[in-house]
């Protein structure tokens, strides 16, 4: 990215500031980076976890196979999820909170024994697959919002925080060289004028 200037000092004073609002910003801009991949991390840990869990909850029902053939299928269903928003390093994330399910009465008399711990099953899985895919959400958006700011700190680092510095450079260096010539142009023309009044 060129930096565009102008060879004065108001151009260089402009520059100054725009520099020292990107020096002043980097250090915020590490620490939120930082602070994101280290969400990131925690979420995806905890999303694998869930998933874990999920598979050794669906391995240990295995011997009750046969029994969800006698289960019925509209029984139980997720009526709502109850969420909240939080920051998490100054990006607003999905919380899951509860999740409200619809229970079909059944008749305790003429239903299998197993029924009722059967619909305890199913919500607990279902609590676990929900959270896991809040998670997983959690995972994404913090991960763009990371992935964007790194690209600010490379920005600022590496492109214009030098850029100014070198386009300020440039602008001392020829206001001097200006400032050199005007004097060396100066010291001429009253050598002139001296030589002129002695010949006069």
């Amino acid at each position: 990215m060129a930096i565009k200037y102008q060879l004065n000092k108001t151009s260089r004073n402009e520059l100054d500031k725009q520099l020292k609002v990107r020096v002043k910003a980097l250090p915020t801009l590490k620490n939120k980076e930082s602070a994101l991949r280290v969400e990131v991390k925690r979420a995806k840990q905890r999303a694998e976890e869930l998933v874990r869990e999920m598979e050794q909850k669906m391995a240990s029902y295995d011997y009750m196979a046969g029994l969800w053939n006698e289960f019925h299928q509209g029984l139980i269903a997720v009526r709502d999820v109850k969420m909240k928003v939080l920051k998490v390093a100054g990006v607003r994330v999905p919380v899951l909170e509860e999740v409200l399910y619809d229970v079909r009465p059944y008749n305790l008399f003429r239903s299998p024994l197993w029924l009722a711990d059967g619909v305890q099953i199913l919500k607990d899985m279902a609590q676990v697959g929900i959270e896991s895919e809040f998670y997983k959400e959690k995972m994404r958006i913090l991960d763009r919002v990371r992935k964007k700011t790194t690209q600010k700190v490379n920005l600022y680092e590496k492109v214009q925080i030098p850029g100014y510095r070198e386009a300020m450079l440039k602008i001392k260096r020829f206001m001097e060289d200006e400032e050199n010539l005007s004097k060396a142009a100066q010291k001429i023309v009253k050598e002139r004028q001296q030589k002129e009044e002695a010949a006069a």
